[in-house]
């Protein structure tokens, strides 16, 4: 087989679609072509078999590539380099603010080298839906959605109006105005497609829909088949400009299920448990496929429930295969033409998923039996840390004998009766027997809350948030939120005073079948009332507590807790004030905020009293699964769905009176704190240069396991006393109008004080101190991480980062990699790298360097005083291996062997670039 270009083995063929006929790359006309019968690849392999088909050009998608996937090796491991070149790139603001920071840069950059600017534009479709700036200042009133918008658009006027100004000046790009709904939501309800049609000079083509996003839960459109991932925003800008995506072929473990899910379990619970199964296993940088005789009965909604959370488990995608309740979903969300050429096509390619046919055959297989599953939460800092309801309390009390509170709980028996008659929590001491409470009840009672007589306690829920992302693209969940708010204001129960509500739902079509079904008044009665629509709590975008809340939590240094419905509960990421956080589906939320603290075991203790003074319980007000599916049925309808999408892109009046300037060229304005023009492309050559070996390194940061992309660079409230607060403040911005971390991710000066900022990242190299510090070698001195930074900088002392295990977990964060760039850290070494992060640390032109099996700083006995030198960096290639030496003070050496984490040709010409941005602009050089 010799290199040819296009079409080797004779796959074009025609399928009649509506009366048209459409050209698609047959997958069954390989076996004609005699490369094997591809009928058992799982369903995500066929899906990239056909995209190197269509794009096959004899140079980097080869016949002999094509031929490796299709006679794929479940058991080989990884295998080659495949270059996927994705047809769409979905963003969030978050990621897309720096995104269209970046792509201007380029232009700038361009105009200074004498290129064209003009030339920068997306090259495939790109979607940006602005979702991730709304926070929950306003609470618990009618007009808390007015107000938080208002906000929203005073703070973030600056960011709206470039990305405005980017929607007209780069072609095959669109915005999705702020308060429409989330990324992943919209793009499950309105923008996947499932089949691609485009017209070129052949005719028309269809292909199946593929994307990759910045938003980590892109997989929830995974749900419908639709094969995406996602990506830091320094990967997407390179598959925008028309750079493929670079992967070896993937492992693919597939995950059985059989039986159906119990009465009482919901799709929340499932996903805490496969999150929790495939954690353990170990799935990073692998597909995950779902397959088996449980499939039929889990719908679209279940199913994108389950894809979202994949970044939680740790694999690239979670990939439902295309079937009747794809199409089904297609038709309910207003999607009729896209679901008879999804049918038709899937059918077609055989891609449809039919559980009468031989199941395909995978890497490894995990059995999970539906029935099996049970009401549980996570928590309480991680996902993957399922408790079942009932043990969640334990799970608490854990973290309280762990941080040392146990052994500080007050006595204080003036108010004990006080707190007891108005439901608040006992203290340890000489309890009455008829108080009904256990030696564990224990808490750390403060002073009155609004003249009220009740205590703030260790536990106590000041947080419930039934926010966007897992749960409410799903109209079951979200209807059982309603019905057990009506079942529990009709038994007299309420809110307790101290949680702070919220209701942030995915989409429009979420409230609007909501307030037909006549269950948002009761959750408006329990407070729920709707904040907007973006991701706000999961986020860290809670906004501040109560005042008098804050305080005590702040001055007693309670460990409080928070309950939301989203993905995430990373140390931190809720909110600066909150220890412990669980995840949990939006009914339970609801649940925990009228019990108001994690020590209930909601299986058996009460969550209120009625008004005759009765016992309620969780199960008394729990709606039975026929009472939901009547109401998804009535109320769940096209016309919803049809109603929110109509005008999608026409937004609001604040952002459509909203003044841009026009013209290709940005304007870069010296005075903003919001956006400035990224140092990236600073005194770059426009030819290669040597990245060099690693001589005399400091390691800025020692840090241990499960290290998060939050904890490199925060996402939530910027603090008033850290070097990025310290910066706004000598900008003249009042603590006020900071807004957050993500907001101003179009300026790096805020982003490169705030990376390794987090408030609970835990640098070893200061003993039980949490936060952004670091000492500074060889003075010894404490200071702040940027402070040392900049130091080592006018030192000319090359910096690393040493850590544990799954280092980069979490968001795909691009400034995690730019701000650990910028601080001036040339390599990490840990034990072990999450996918994302890892890219974005190439794409940065950050080395990336893992201990060998077995070993970890701790096991070398490395303390992060030494001065560190690499070697082999000048003459690197993909997955060598290099020698770190290591210097004590004392002058005592240690030298041991790393492996170089770049895997692939691609992210190898990324790093010895510099990164992606500088070989992007260099390639536009070329034209």
């Amino acid at each position: 087989m010799g290199k040819r270009k296009g079409n080797s083995y004779g796959t074009k063929r025609t399928v009649r679609i509506d009366g048209r006929d459409h050209i698609f790359h047959s997958l069954p006309a390989l076996y004609d072509a005699g490369i094997g019968d591809v009928s058992r690849l799982p369903y995500s392999l066929r899906i990239l078999l056909e995209n190197l088909l269509r794009h096959e050009n004899g140079v980097t998608v080869t016949a002999e590539v094509i031929a490796s996937l299709a006679g794929w090796d479940p058991h080989g491991g990884p295998g080659i380099e495949i270059e996927f070149m994705p047809a769409r790139v979905l963003l969030q603001d978050f990621t897309g603010v720096p995104a269209v920071v970046d792509l201007a840069a380029i232009r700038s950059a361009l105009t200074r080298l004498g290129g064209n600017p003009g030339r920068v534009n997306p090259r495939i479709p790109v979607d940006l839906v602005i979702d991730h700036s709304i926070q929950v200042d306003r609470f618990g009133s009618d007009s808390a959605f007015l107000e938080n918008e208002r906000l929203e658009f005073e703070r973030n006027k600056e960011r709206y109006q470039l990305l405005k100004w980017a929607q007209q000046a780069f072609d095959n790009f669109t915005v999705v105005p702020p308060n429409t709904g989330i990324c992943h939501q919209v793009n499950l309800e309105f923008l996947g497609r499932v089949a691609m049609v485009s017209e070129g000079d052949d005719g028309l083509t269809v292909y199946p829909d593929t994307l990759v996003g910045t938003d980590s839960h892109t997989p929830m459109i995974n749900g419908i088949g639709v094969l995406g991932w996602g990506v830091g925003g320094i990967e997407a800008e390179a598959v925008l400009l028309g750079q493929p995506y670079s992967m070896p072929i993937p492992e693919v473990v597939g995950v059985r299920f059989t039986g159906d899910l119990p009465a009482y379990a919901t799709a929340t619970d499932l996903v805490l448990t496969v999150t929790e199964r495939l954690r353990k296993l170990g799935v990073v940088g692998k597909f995950v496929e779902y397959f088996g005789p449980g499939l039929p009965g889990l719908g679209v909604a279940d199913r994108a429930t389950i894809g979202n959370m994949t970044p939680e488990y740790g694999a690239t995608v979670g990939i439902f295969p295309v079937d009747g309740q794809t199409v089904e979903y297609l038709r309910l969300t207003g999607r009729e033409e896209a679901a008879r050429v999804a049918e038709a096509y899937y059918r077609e390619q055989d891609l449809w998923y039919d559980p009468g046919k031989p199941d395909p055959v995978y890497s490894q297989v995990v059995e999970i039996d539906l029935g099996s599953i049970e009401p549980s939460l996570a928590g309480p800092s991680r996902p993957q840390d399922r408790v079942s309801l009932s043990g969640a309390g334990d799970s608490f009390y854990q973290l309280l004998e762990d941080t040392g509170k146990m052994a500080q709980i007050k006595i204080d028996r003036e108010h004990l009766e006080d707190w007891l008659n108005e439901g608040g929590c006992p203290v340890n001491g000489e309890i009455p027997a008829s108080a009904g409470v256990g030696p564990k009840d224990i808490c750390v009672p403060i002073s009155k809350h609004d003249g009220t007589s009740y205590g703030l306690c260790h536990g106590y829920v000041v947080i419930a948030a039934i926010t966007s992302c897992t749960n409410t693209s799903n109209p079951s969940v979200m209807i059982q939120a309603g019905l057990l708010a009506r079942n529990a204001i009709k038994r007299g129960l309420q809110v307790k005073p101290w949680v702070k509500t919220s209701f942030a739902p995915g989409s429009v079509a979420v409230t609007d079948y909501l307030i037909d079904s006549g269950l948002m008044p009761y959750l408006e009665g329990l407070r729920f009332h709707l904040v907007g629509y973006g991701c706000t709590t999961c986020i860290g975008n809670s906004g501040p507590l109560p005042d008098d809340i804050r305080k005590a939590v702040v001055e007693d240094d309670l460990v409080v807790s928070s309950v939301l419905s989203g993905n995430r509960n990373f140390e931190g990421r809720i909110h600066n004030q909150v220890r412990a956080n669980y995840l949990a589906s939006p009914p339970l939320v609801v649940a925990y905020a009228l019990g108001g603290k994690m020590s209930l075991d909601l299986t058996k203790d009460p969550l209120g009293h009625d008004t005759a003074g009765n016992p309620v319980y969780l199960r008394d007000i729990w709606p039975p699964p026929a009472e939901v599916q009547e109401h998804v049925q009535k109320y769940v309808t096209p016309v919803k769905f049809q109603n929110t999408y109509a005008n999608v892109f026409q937004g609001s009046e604040q952002w459509n009176v909203m003044k841009v300037p026009g013209g290709g060229d940005y304007r870069w304005d010296e005075t903003s704190t919001y956006i400035k023009e990224p140092p990236y492309f600073a005194d770059m050559a426009a030819d290669l240069s040597d990245q060099g070996d690693i001589a005399g390194a400091r390691v800025l940061a020692l840090l241990g396991d499960t290290v998060t992309t939050d904890h490199i660079s925060p996402a939530g409230a910027i603090p008033e006393e850290s070097p990025a607060g310290q910066y706004l403040i000598a900008k003249g911005v009042s603590v006020a109008d900071f807004n957050s971390y993500g907001s101003r991710r179009g300026n790096h000066e805020v982003m490169i004080r705030g990376t390794f900022g987090n408030v609970r990242i835990k640098n070893q190299l200061l003993a039980g101190i949490e936060g952004g510090f670091t000492r500074h070698f060889p003075t010894d001195e404490q200071m702040w991480i940027y402070d040392a930074a900049m130091r080592y900088g006018d030192e000319r002392v090359p910096l690393i980062v040493v850590a544990g295990k799954e280092y980069g977990t979490g968001s795909s964060r691009d400034w995690a990699a730019k701000g650990t760039r910028l601080l001036g850290v040339r390599a990490v070494i840990a034990e072990s790298f999450e996918r994302i992060h890892r890219s974005n640390l190439i794409g940065m032109g950050v080395l990336p360097l893992q201990f060998r099996d077995g070993e970890s700083w701790k096991s070398l006995g490395l303390t992060g005083r030494e001065t560190y030198h690499i070697a082999g960096v000048s003459s690197l290639s993909p997955a060598s291996k290099l020698e770190v030496r290591a210097v004590s003070p004392d002058g005592a050496e240690r030298s041991f062997s790393v492996l170089a984490r770049i895997d692939t040709p691609n992210e190898f010409e990324y790093f010895t670039n510099g990164g992606i941005l500088p070989f992007v602009l260099r390639q536009f050089l070329k034209e």
